[in-house]
């Protein structure tokens, strides 16, 4: 019995994802082609011109505009973002820092340091356990 070990391919959503980059706004054959393991790798060690201008000036995807906010997706949505932003959009956000923003920004630091408190707390359980 012989095994071939076939490349494993991913969807190109699936590949802009890890990328971290907004797939509509990537080159027509990333869009419809397949992505291999390697060549995923390829484009994370050696990034041609367009995947660097996607991630310095976007537009960014959801998950990528709400880490440079400071929010979660969801404080995104509830502040009325829901499409993909470029960087000088998300710069004249931080800039102006609307109500919602800071707002969500400010739950979000109440989150994480709930998470750390609980995790503080784990710790120092599973320690005098």
């Amino acid at each position: 019995m012989t095994s071939h070990q076939s490349a494993q391919t991913m969807k190109p959503a699936t590949a802009a994802k890890k990328l971290g980059v907004y797939l509509p706004a990537t080159p027509a054959e990333f869009q419809q082609g397949t992505v291999s393991r390697a060549e995923l790798d390829e484009l994370q060690a050696n990034p041609p011109e367009w995947l660097r201008e996607l991630r310095h000036n976007g537009p960014h995807p959801r998950p990528v505009v709400a880490a440079k906010l400071g929010v979660s997706i969801s404080g995104l949505a509830r502040g009325g973002v829901t499409e993909a932003l470029t960087t000088e959009q998300i710069e004249a956000l931080r800039s102006e820092m609307p109500e919602w923003l800071a707002k969500e920004r400010a739950t979000q630091a109440e989150v994480r340091k709930e998470a750390a408190r609980l995790k503080q707390r784990d710790a120092e359980r599973a320690e005098s356990a």
